[in-house]
């Protein structure tokens, strides 16, 4: 680096006595150089900010609007059939569909905020593996019948089945990477989830065989908003497994995922835990 990089230099001449003399006043600039630079630092991310702002709401927008617009539509569909009864019922039901996705993304934007703004509240409470997964699978079993899946759930190797966790985000990874699983499943396609307990912690693994996911796709799939195959997404906003890793971190865990294109994707997750005491 030259001297021009971090001294402002300034020379002075004078005829002294028949001879040209010079002086040369030399300043150091580095602390300029850093406060300028700082400067830039803070214009860029402010610029990066903005732009993530612009693109939140825009996604958000969009994502909203089409739940309350499909409620709206529904709603003055039954209003104007009042006398028949079948037809309101199924509004009812569409009402009732969209009511849940936006309460659902609703959700996904409160959690993402606070996992962002360190204000959510991790407790861990006694958890029985067994239980969990027959809870989750009450809850997709509509889905899964809808699709005619082929649904496997099991604790492989657990003797104890009773541990120390956040029971609800612990919920909230495996319900939000079967439900993902189902999504991009193929009909009459297979779900796997298996729950094992090993030495670095609770591995928890989601695999399904969908159509798997692109090479390209794989480093972004957990990023914020985006969908790798946006055309085949009927509902989604782009958070879920965003939102997943932002809780798996938060817990303490990672996450990662394989894929072949044609054969599916698998999900396997790491959580601490501990044990039941005796």
């Amino acid at each position: 680096r030259g001297l021009g990089d971090v001294y402002k230099r300034q020379a002075m001449g004078s005829d002294v006595e028949g001879r040209r003399k010079y002086i040369l006043v030399m300043s150091d600039r580095t602390a300029d150089k850093q406060v300028n630079q700082a400067l830039s630092e803070a214009v860029r991310a402010a610029e990066t900010a903005n732009r993530a702002k612009s693109a939140f709401l825009s996604n958000m927008s969009h994502d909203i609007r089409t739940p309350m617009n499909a409620i709206i539509g529904f709603a003055t569909l039954a209003a104007g059939n009042g006398e028949d009864k079948e037809r309101v019922r199924g509004y009812l039901d569409k009402i009732l569909a969209s009511g849940n996705h936006l309460l659902s993304l609703i959700n996904d934007i409160l959690d993402m905020s606070r996992i962002e703004s360190g204000k959510i509240h991790l407790e861990e409470t006694e958890v029985n593996l067994s239980e969990v997964l027959h809870n989750l699978k009450s809850i997709v079993s509509g889905q899964v019948r809808t699709k005619q899946l082929e649904l496997s759930m099991d604790a492989i190797n657990v003797s104890d089945e009773d541990v120390y966790c956040d029971k609800t985000r612990l919920n909230q990874v495996l319900l939000n990477l079967m439900s993902n699983a189902i999504k991009f499943n193929r009909p009459g396609g297979r779900l796997c989830v298996t729950l094992k307990k090993e030495r670095e912690g609770l591995r928890i693994t989601v695999e399904d065989g969908g159509d798997g996911i692109d090479e390209k796709d794989i480093q972004r799939i957990f990023d914020k908003f985006y969908q790798a195959d946006p055309a085949r997404v009927t509902q989604g906003n782009g958070l879920g497994l965003a939102l997943v890793k932002r809780i798996v971190e938060l817990l303490g865990g990672k996450i990662s995922v394989r894929s072949e294109k044609g054969k599916g994707s698998a999900f396997t997750v790491i959580l601490p835990y501990e044990e039941k005491a005796a």
